[in-house]
């Protein structure tokens, strides 16, 4: 099994580094397989909707949204962690989610994600809704832990000192660890969900 985590961060080696260092540890000692990619840092724009995607096959950028678009497709589990920029996630993360999330047409169902959240103070929880989203469209199950997915840190290291957060991050990924193996176990004796044809309503005045 293999989990793909992504970290939204500019800084590496920071306190999202070591908050994904820490689920990392976990994931090894129940044998899954992890890669870590820092997309913080990367030169990456956003979507400009001209849906060349859909007859492509991949976005009309050729940059680490394509690179990602087969790890994310192999992984059986997606991380997306970012520091707290004004009450939201990293701008350079929400532009690699909305095109990767939406230029790849492979099914993300049941494939199990997790946001992780980093902060000096505020803005953990706003953020942690606003990455959830990404898995509660696509019919991924959300990993929790013992309490919502953040730990608080500004200079770097300082993460170390939040214990809590900490052992938050090593729950969670014993959670999903094992949310992963039930899934895969599950879907060998009952097969995937019954999907119904998409319908799509529009609101309109």
């Amino acid at each position: 099994m293999k989990v793909l985590l992504l970290n939204g961060s500019p800084r590496v080696g920071g306190n999202t580094s070591i908050a994904l260092d820490e689920m990392v540890k976990v994931f090894a000692e129940e044998g899954i397989e992890t890669e870590v990619v820092q997309v913080g840092n990367k030169p990456v724009r956003g979507c400009i909707a001209c849906d060349t995607c859909a007859t492509r096959g991949k976005c009309v950028f050729d940059d680490i949204v394509n690179e990602l678009a087969p790890k994310f497709e192999e992984a059986d589990g997606l991380v997306a962690a970012t520091p707290v920029y004004y009450g939201s996630a990293n701008g350079t993360l929400v532009s690699v989610l909305d095109r990767l999330f939406y230029s790849t047409s492979f099914s993300k169902t049941m494939k199990v994600g997790a946001a992780v959240v980093v902060a000096r103070r505020g803005g953990t929880t706003a953020t942690f809704d606003e990455l959830n989203k990404y898995f509660t469209i696509t019919g991924m199950p959300v990993a929790s832990s013992q309490y919502w997915n953040n730990a608080h840190g500004r200079l770097k290291g300082e993460i170390l000192q939040d214990e809590e957060g900490l052992q938050t991050m090593r729950t969670l990924a014993r959670n999903m660890s094992f949310l992963m193996k039930s899934i895969a176990l599950g879907k060998e004796k009952y097969g995937m969900p019954e999907k119904e044809e998409h319908v799509f309503t529009h609101f309109i005045r």
